[in-house]
């Protein structure tokens, strides 16, 4: 649906803090699935950790906020805006995420104002959910 040079117009986002490949379902204004692959070749396994690299989950909950961002920002009235975290509550690390892993990240816009709004994220690997998170935003010019 949405290849990385598409999320790339919409999210301010670069490598190598681009966190998401691709969009692969899209619900407007409600619901998005996107992906990413998780390589060895991914700057933070230099040193999280040396001899067993572990995603860092704190960065599969930024993976999910962008996944959500594309949502947000790919709607015509809010084109040009930023998303920023305004908190993350319910977070749960249930795996870790390797070297070769596929993430899926399903996330769903809870409530959504002007300004602000709450999203539900969970990062699969194959059908094993690895995380969850709901997350709070702001948007701004």
């Amino acid at each position: 649906m949405l290849e990385v040079t598409d999320i790339m117009k919409v999210l301010p986002h670069r490598y190598p803090f681009l966190l998401v490949d691709r969009i692969i379902e899209k619900e407007k204004g409600k619901r998005i699935v996107g992906i990413k692959n998780v390589t060895m070749n991914e700057n933070f396994f230099q040193g999280h950790f040396p001899g067993k690299p572990v995603m860092p989950g704190v960065l599969i909950v930024e993976a999910m906020a962008q996944t959500g961002g594309v949502l947000l920002l790919s709607e015509g009235e809010q084109e040009g805006k930023i998303v920023y975290f305004m908190g993350i509550d319910k977070a749960r690390f249930r795996k870790p995420v390797v070297p070769g892993d596929q993430l899926r990240f399903e996330v769903t816009a809870i409530r959504v104002r002007s300004k602000t709004g709450l999203m539900e994220g969970k990062a699969f690997v194959g059908d094993t959910l690895v995380a969850e998170a709901e997350m709070m935003f702001m948007m701004a010019e």
